[in-house]
């Protein structure tokens, strides 16, 4: 068993990273926000990404993978605010492709990316353009298929590459990288429709689930409240990510709504994944469950992201 004793994990004190997700938040909303900016402009994009990447990449060197992941959910605001959709296409199929190639052997792949060219070739018109955009296309496939063994074993730090083969089902480690999550569904499933009760849950009661009060929250509350305990609190956060959207798109200044988005983006990107690994669909990357999940950095930071915004909303009929 993997798991460490409460008593013998250090404290790490405040953590910057969390403060700086609002910080970002403020700055792409002011950028943004400025006149004469548009996303239909090369260089708006450019600054933007900036805004973005730098934060991440501070974070990133400080081998926190997760919290540096979660700057990429501001895309989300940059396609409200005017980006195109193919930037959010080709990012879901390199990702399909990177997960694809891990599974399935190349060759088979790219026959299969050969099938689909040829097809879009039969189909599209044959234009000199078109033709030169496709077999584009087509050999920076194959290329990406064949360097993700390289990025994979070279890139990836070897937990992580655990954590991912535990993910995709090519190992079996239950009492290594996938014991956290095997002890989390386990709770999970144990809590059956309505759940066991208040601080009655056995996985968690006895630290079969590690960081149980943190990043995996979510399996105490489906040990102890069950099914429709854990769909209140899914439902508590849908609610919040409309009410959030629902008050970006009434506010008058654009700075109110881009950061309201920001919110938002920030908001459903930890509740997603955070409930995601904690089922097993989803990589562990540590990151806590908002407003839930124990921590004094993290509650603050988003406490701080949320009322920011609601005081924006509360002075939205003094502008003109």
């Amino acid at each position: 068993m993997c798991s460490v004793p409460r008593s013998l994990v250090p404290s790490h004190g405040s953590q910057p990273a969390e403060f700086a997700k609002f910080a970002t938040c403020l700055a792409l909303a002011k950028y943004l926000s400025t006149f004469n900016v548009s996303l239909s402009k090369f260089k708006t994009k450019l600054i933007a990404s900036f805004i973005i990447l730098l934060p991440a990449s501070l974070v990133l060197l400080q081998n926190d993978t997760g919290s540096a992941l979660v700057y990429s959910a501001l895309i989300l605001v940059l396609f409200r605010e005017g980006l195109t959709g193919n930037i959010l296409i080709v990012g879901f199929a390199i990702a399909l492709l990177f997960i694809l190639t891990l599974l399935i052997v190349k060759l088979i792949i790219i026959a299969f990316l050969i099938l689909m060219a040829a097809l879009l070739f039969y189909f599209m018109r044959r234009n000199r353009k078109n033709i030169i955009i496709l077999a584009g296309l087509l050999i920076i496939s194959i290329g990406f298929v064949y360097s993700v063994d390289y990025t994979f074993e070279n890139v990836l730090e070897s937990h992580q590459k655990k954590r991912i083969n535990v993910l995709l089902g090519k190992e079996l480690d239950l009492r290594g990288a996938g014991y956290n999550v095997h002890q989390s569904k386990i709770a999970i499933g144990s809590g059956g429709l309505i759940g066991k009760g208040f601080l009655k849950g056995t996985q968690t009661k006895y630290d079969f689930v590690p960081e149980q009060d943190t990043d995996f929250i979510f399996c105490t509350i489906g040990e102890e409240w069950g099914y429709i305990g854990s769909l209140v609190v899914i439902g508590l956060f849908v609610g919040l990510l409309l009410r959030l959207i629902r008050l970006a798109e009434r506010q008058r200044s654009d700075f109110s709504r881009i950061y309201g988005y920001g919110v938002a983006s920030i908001i459903f990107f930890h509740f997603t994944v955070n409930i995601g690994m904690t089922i097993g669909l989803l990589p562990v990357i540590g990151i806590p469950l908002p407003f839930i999940s124990y921590g004094g950095s993290s509650l603050w930071a988003f406490t701080i992201l949320l009322f920011i915004f609601i005081r924006q909303d509360a002075n939205r009929l003094q502008l003109l």
